[in-house]
């Protein structure tokens, strides 16, 4: 391959990942304007049902309805994790597996070979740097 045709390869995909981030770039600024707006709707909405202590207000358009949302959070990791060992709750954690600490893991207990249950996908992939300006 001609190392011409590379550099229209190569100009061409810079111009297609500048203008994907330019549109990107635009949807993230339209996006955060709508879900302001849409956030100070639920808002107003939330009042309204506080106002008349409804669960539930049904309307020509739809209906508004509230609801609680739960979310748990750890401010004590040492202590969760020894919780969970000691009542076998493995459940009350996610399973997904941290790639950048499994990385070092892995790369320290070579001859110990992959843990029981895991397995490798690796893949080959391309980047392209814009040329670097020289003053």
């Amino acid at each position: 391959m001609s190392e011409t045709n590379m550099d229209d390869m190569v100009k061409a995909y810079l111009s297609i990942r500048g203008e994907r981030e330019k549109i990107y770039r635009e949807y993230q600024l339209k996006d955060a304007d709508l879900k302001e707006q849409l956030s100070r709707l639920e808002q107003a909405m939330l009042e309204k049902c506080n106002d008349i202590n409804a669960d539930s207000i049904r309307t020509g358009h739809g209906t508004i309805i509230k609801s609680m949302r739960e979310d748990f959070v750890c401010s004590d990791w040492d202590n969760f994790k020894k919780f969970v060992i000691e009542n076998d709750a493995i459940e009350l954690l996610q399973q997904r597996i941290s790639q950048s600490n499994f990385k070092e893991y892995t790369s320290t207990h070579k001859e110990d070979g992959l843990p029981p249950g895991i397995s490798t996908m690796r893949s080959y992939k391309v980047t392209v740097r814009k040329p670097t300006r020289k003053e």
